[in-house]
């Protein structure tokens, strides 16, 4: 078995490329390179994750939860665990039957934690104290701007749907833990790092820009991408494929849209995640799992 293996050029290029295809939100093209191999080490030194998620959609008859965001959290829970971190996934009322359900499917080891509306502060210096975390991870939740509001992509105010999980980065501080944002347009939690980019290239982007910063930003055309991006690193650091297959990533989608999914710019319970279909949805996810059998195999091949 391969063991904390540095990858070739070629596939620290093609997965920031993958992880890069635009959705036409125009906010990649200015985001700075990072280096994936420094993130990658970050995630292999994670002995106890927190891993925040679920963004509130406005449905006719209240609210949702969106499909970005607990398919990208469950696959980088397993990835973790299979890593030997100790996870929790923590989201709100309305996408709590959503990362039921993924995490069952996906990471059946790790508890689900369910943040109240009046509790959010209370439960984060309680959960943080009990657990010690060492990353504190966020996946599509939403940021409070810089004016104290929490908007939607375009530009509404989405207060009356949000529990603020904002103390669990400030927790997270407090106690020495490392804090990682994971977004796609602007206005989820950690996305400040960013913000000079978000208001030139986002539309609304001053306005809907999240405040908080985090230690480390990752951006890409959808924030699920993530949990495959960060899964395909840490396979070719562990020498063995993490990534779901094109079939279990349809199942994941099929039981969170059961549960109530909506996509997140259409409203409707399909399979279809940020307007994006599922065809085309999928075609990243092979991409990802192509490169990282290739890498998989040729640290194989240079250490056998």
């Amino acid at each position: 078995m391969v063991c904390n293996a540095k990858w070739s050029m070629e596939f620290e290029t093609e997965l920031q490329s993958a992880m890069r295809n635009d959705t036409g939100r125009g906010l990649l093209e200015a985001v700075p390179m990072i280096s994936l191999e420094e993130v990658a080490e970050e995630f292999m030194r994670a002995k106890r994750a927190m891993i925040l998620t679920g963004f509130p959609v406005r449905c006719p008859d209240g609210c949702c939860g969106e499909s970005d965001g607990p398919p990208g959290a469950a696959n980088l829970a397993a990835a973790l665990v299979a890593c030997g971190c100790e996870v929790w996934v923590v989201t709100d009322r309305p996408s709590f039957p959503l990362l039921t359900a993924a995490i069952a499917l996906r990471a059946p080891s790790v508890q689900v934690l369910c943040v109240e509306k009046r509790q959010s502060a209370a439960l984060a210096a309680e959960w943080i104290d009990r657990l010690q975390p060492t990353h504190v991870i966020s996946l599509e939740r939403p940021g409070m701007s810089e004016d104290g509001h929490y908007y939607n992509m375009r530009g509404a105010i989405i207060d009356d749907m949000v529990t603020d999980t904002e103390p669990f980065f400030q927790e997270a501080r407090r106690c020495g833990a490392r804090t990682i944002a994971i977004g796609d347009g602007g206005n989820e939690l950690g996305m400040g790092t960013y913000r000079r980019q978000i208001v030139r290239h986002v539309s609304e982007g001053a306005l809907i820009c999240a405040n908080q910063r985090a230690d480390w930003t990752l951006v890409s055309g959808i924030s699920n991408w993530w949990g495959w991006g960060l899964a395909a690193m840490l396979s070719v650091k562990k020498g063995s494929l993490l990534l779901p297959t094109p079939e279990e990533e349809t199942r994941l989608l099929q039981v969170i849209v059961e549960e109530g999914a909506v996509d997140g710019c259409t409203g409707r319970g399909e399979l279809s995640v940020d307007a994006v279909g599922l065809a085309e949805y999928l075609q990243v996810l092979r991409r990802v799992r192509q490169i990282t059998i290739q890498e998989i195999q040729k640290l194989r091949w240079r250490f056998s």
